[in-house]
């Protein structure tokens, strides 16, 4: 009989025991209607979870109404908890693990959208949102640590098993942490220390309300990717800071959604695509810019796609960080990826592209250790998320609903430079 393997054993993930490796990563699905959980949200979270992964995360849930950068996104509330419980039931019944990304999007919003004036580290201007944003006060800033402790709660609650905490990609935390957006001249700013002081007191108010029931892990970036941002070595830094918290694990990740977007999702920006969701209420003048030839590429630069295009810095962070467990994320495709991952010596790691596309993924690997989803990276499902729900565009088409041949043809010719590129990286 054949070695099972280690992708289909159980893993301790701090007081949960997950069946598997396989974690659906926090993907923001704009499914939440009015910011309340729908049933489209539920579906595809039970699809996912009767597909065979260890645990599924919803992403992504503000802990206050200022932290909420889409219409379609969760935030801490009372409303939301009939849904959430009805969700969190329906995933275990299918054996899966249910997780929720917690955090706050800082400058990443606009007034129609958080019915504030937008919040960060300092006061600026968020060019692509637009809009000013002003600094927190001491004051605020220990009440949004009081709410992520209590977000946790709510949490536990709802049923889930875990939460995920935000703290990078440019959101709230991140924005203290970098020194691209902190020129607060207090005790949250200037020094490293000052500037991951409010993640250090985030993470000490989250674990204190996790107990000794419910698994923690933190996404960080391992580096910004932009101008004036953290670099790899800072992003060790700051997960060693993370790591002192004796959290349960640690997703690498990378990138600034404002700047680098495409070194977090991988592959090219499917810019028609972007155009043609975005809403002409808020971006109007970013949706009028994509039409602009040669402006897309410019203001959301492409990356060539590469499977596990995160696993060059995720290594360097392995060399470094021995204390708590690192989840990775980044380009997995098919079950030899997904080897290859443990073989490196990750024991757990994150998915969404690929389970977007095709839910069952994890029982074809369980049946065919060389599977491939077939996700050639369109990006169309990010693309259509500005006013649409998460979906891949076979989907899409499948269920009836039309694309624009504009759109297609697009979504063509980024398939094919793709593969060309996978097929290149291949044979060097």
């Amino acid at each position: 009989m054949a070695e099972k393997s280690k992708l289909f054993t159980p893993y301790q993930l701090g007081p949960i025991v997950l069946r598997n490796r396989f974690i659906r990563s926090a993907a923001f699905e704009n499914m939440c209607t009015g910011n309340v959980p729908s049933q489209m949200l539920e579906d595809y979270h039970v699809s996912v979870a009767r597909g065979g992964v260890g645990m599924t995360t919803v992403a992504y849930c503000a802990v206050d109404l200022s932290g909420v950068s889409f219409d379609g996104q969760l935030y801490v509330r009372e409303e939301a908890l009939p849904g959430l419980k009805k969700l969190t039931a329906a995933v275990h019944a299918a054996g899966a693990k249910a997780s929720i990304q917690l955090g706050h999007c800082g400058n990443m919003t606009h007034y129609s959208t958080c019915h504030c004036m937008p919040v960060s580290a300092s006061y600026g201007f968020n060019l692509y949102s637009p809009t000013l944003h002003r600094a927190l006060k001491r004051e605020e800033i220990h009440e949004l640590t009081r709410k992520f402790g209590e977000a946790v709660d709510f949490c536990r609650e709802a049923g889930f098993d875990c939460v995920e905490i935000h703290a990078g990609h440019a959101y709230l935390i991140s924005q203290f942490i970098s020194p691209r957006t902190n020129h607060r001249h207090d005790e949250y700013g200037g020094s490293f220390e000052n500037r991951v002081r409010f993640l250090n007191e985030v993470l000490d108010e989250v674990m204190r309300h996790a107990k000794d029931d419910m698994a923690v892990v933190v996404k960080t970036n391992m580096w910004d990717d932009c101008w004036h941002g953290s670099d790899i070595e800072e992003g060790i830094r700051i997960a060693e800071e993370i790591a002192k918290h004796k959290v349960h694990g640690i997703v690498l990740s990378g990138g600034t959604v404002s700047r680098s977007p495409m070194t977090i999702l991988g592959g090219a920006m499917p810019v028609r695509t972007l155009a043609h969701y975005m809403p002409m209420r808020s971006l109007w003048w970013l949706k009028a810019a994509l039409h602009l030839p040669g402006v897309g590429p410019i203001m959301m630069p492409t990356q060539p796609f590469r499977e596990l295009y995160f696993m060059e810095q995720a290594k360097r962070f392995q060399q470094e960080i021995q204390d708590v467990p690192l989840i990775y994320v980044g380009g997995v495709q098919s079950g030899d990826n997904c080897e290859q991952i443990m073989q490196e010596g990750f024991e757990l790691f994150q998915l969404a592209h690929v389970l977007i596309k095709d839910p069952e993924f994890v029982h074809h690997v369980e049946k065919n250790p060389h599977y491939h989803a077939g996700c050639t990276r369109s990006n169309y499902c990010v693309g259509r998320m500005y006013s649409r729900e998460m979906k891949c565009h076979e989907c899409v088409l499948r269920d009836g609903e039309a694309i624009p041949q504009s759109i297609q043809r697009e979504i063509t010719a980024l398939e094919a430079k793709a593969a060309a590129s996978v097929a290149k990286q291949k044979k060097a």
